[in-house]
């Protein structure tokens, strides 16, 4: 059945929203990726708006007065150390190949971890874990860092290998330094486990986390001219069978690839839902992705330091 529709003139308006569908048309000619490893949205589904935020990402008090959110739990230092001792029994324990570092190792990278802050003008204000990328393509590792509000002598617990963003690849966007917070603004994802064209989980097994860490300005790997565009940076594990053993060399399109066993324990132990933890007592979303079995760590953070030894102080 053929539908006749009746003649219209186009007027002004006709024709100004055909200008902005082609104006708009050739903003996206090069393409930006909206979750680099699948190109697909989030498995999870967001449903709902969410509170308005206000400090710490809760819901501000004109949303919703009767909301009573807890505080962050802030322990003093020695009480962080001995906390921080116990994950590393724990780290050691279940994640395989996860190693300690020697104490000159240990200065570097808290100085590395400290000149980002600093140029982020992140403020420390309670004892918590960050988690430290080096993208360095010589060191491809993630170190777990206790910071100290009120103390110098910042603990190192150690790391493992990761992956960050491969240069010279097409559509491949090289990991960009700085300090991502996973914070409640955005809600992250579990893994469907997923296989592409080449039989590849991108995202690792079934039910894997995947840490939203927003948009983020990334340098374009495959242009000389460093031209910069905007990913979507997220954490998490890869495919067990064919890609974790190759972690320890760049080779995402801009996200933290680690190893599956680290995303585990990460998750359970909450290592970066500081504000997730408290957004969970107002919004069922965040309980429903938290894991029901988990210990949250009463010095987990919410940051992901990215830096890069190779550039020393002068970093970008």
């Amino acid at each position: 059945m053929r539908t006749v529709f009746p003649a219209v003139v186009p007027g002004a308006g006709f024709w100004a929203v055909l200008f902005l569908l082609f104006t708009t048309g050739a903003a996206l000619a090069d393409p930006m990726p909206l979750f680099p490893e699948t190109g697909v949205p989030p498995a999870v589904p967001v449903p709902g708006p969410m509170p308005s935020p206000g400090p710490m990402g809760a819901p501000s008090d004109s949303a919703n007065p009767a909301i009573d959110i807890p505080p962050l739990p802030a322990l003093d230092d020695d009480a962080a150390r001995a906390e921080a001792q116990r994950l590393l029994v724990d780290l050691r324990r279940e994640v395989p190949h996860f190693q300690r570092v020697s104490p000159g190792d240990a200065a570097r990278w808290i100085a590395l971890a400290r000149a980002q802050l600093a140029r982020a003008h992140v403020t420390i204000d309670r004892a918590q874990v960050l988690m430290v990328v080096d993208r360095n393509p010589r060191v491809q590792r993630v170190c777990f860092v206790l910071a100290l509000p009120d103390d110098d002598d910042w603990l190192v617990l150690g790391g493992t290998r990761v992956s960050t963003g491969q240069a010279g690849r097409k559509y491949y966007y090289v990991t960009p330094t700085g300090v991502f917070i996973n914070s409640p603004d955005r809600l992250g994802y579990r893994a469907e486990g997923t296989r592409n064209e080449h039989g590849i989980r991108g995202l690792g097994a079934r039910g894997m986390r995947v840490w939203d860490m927003g948009w983020q300005w990334a340098v374009k790997g495959w242009r000389p001219d460093r031209e910069q565009g905007q990913i979507r940076l997220e954490i998490h594990a890869t495919d067990p069978d064919f890609l974790e053993a190759r972690l320890g060399r760049p080779a995402s399109e801009g996200c933290v690839r680690i190893p599956a066993a680290l995303n585990r324990f990460m998750d359970r132990h909450g290592l970066l839902d500081a504000q997730y933890e408290r957004a969970a007592s107002y919004d069922g979303r965040f309980r429903a992705l938290l894991p029901k079995d988990r210990m949250p760590s009463p010095i987990a953070g919410d940051a992901m330091v990215v830096v890069d030894s190779s550039l020393g102080e002068g970093m970008t």
